[in-house]
């Protein structure tokens, strides 16, 4: 808390009177592919992340889940500093290049399901892949949203509890119904929906090249 007091500038919050209604923010260009996004990731993530157990037990780790858990939380923090340097300038590419070798990985671990060491090494670049997502994703949500960007973050708390609601639903049946190999090729549809949103959103929501230059032309 200290750090942020000391280092975060201190913008004004915006006035009660000087807010946008739901819907205008809601169809302001650029907010529903974010959103979209949100939820496709986070739905993809969160199947995978609440069932980890049974998922990892396919390769024999089902008593090393600290273990795995430990490697994708130290993989998320690493994240994290990279896309502190990242986002500014780079946000498009990070967002699009995280995507990408996440839905690469996730048909690895169909194949490599039973490898121990595949496992540990996947769980690192899912780890690398996600630590940084909320910023991006923050980041863009607000940049797009403009003056509507206090409602639109609280759009994205709602999209992303939903995402972690319905990783646990939709996880519950497929491993009930097909068993913790059928996680993959989800994971590989609802990233690859992701990717499509995030590449076509270029102009509205995931603005490319330096966000100063953005914000400066605005």
């Amino acid at each position: 808390m200290g750090w942020v007091l000391a280092s975060v500038p201190d913008y004004p919050g915006q006035a009660g009177h000087e807010r946008l209604p739901l819907r205008r923010v809601f169809t302001t260009p650029g907010v529903r592919p974010v959103l979209g996004v949100v939820i496709a990731w986070m739905l993809a993530h969160n199947i995978l992340y609440t069932y980890i157990a049974p998922f990892v037990a396919q390769a024999g780790l089902e008593a090393h889940v600290d273990v795995v858990l430990l490697i994708f939380g130290l993989a998320a923090l690493v994240a994290i500093g990279i896309a502190g340097r990242l986002v500014d300038h780079h946000l498009w590419v990070t967002v699009l290049a995280s995507l990408a070798i996440f839905t690469v990985v996730s048909p690895l671990f169909v194949w490599l399901e039973r490898v121990p060491a595949a496992i540990y090494i996947g769980v690192a670049v899912w780890g690398l892949m996600f630590g940084g997502a909320a910023m991006l994703l923050q980041t863009a949500l607000a940049d797009t949203a403009g003056d509507g960007a206090d409602v639109a973050l609280s759009m994205n708390v709602v999209a992303w509890n939903s995402a972690i609601a319905g990783g646990g639903l939709v996880g519950g049946v497929l491993l009930d119904t097909w068993g913790a190999s059928s996680f993959p090729p989800v994971l590989v549809a609802l990233l690859t929906i992701a990717l499509v949103i995030t590449g076509t959103a270029r102009t509205h929501g995931f603005q490319a090249g330096s966000r100063h230059a953005h914000s400066v032309g605005h």
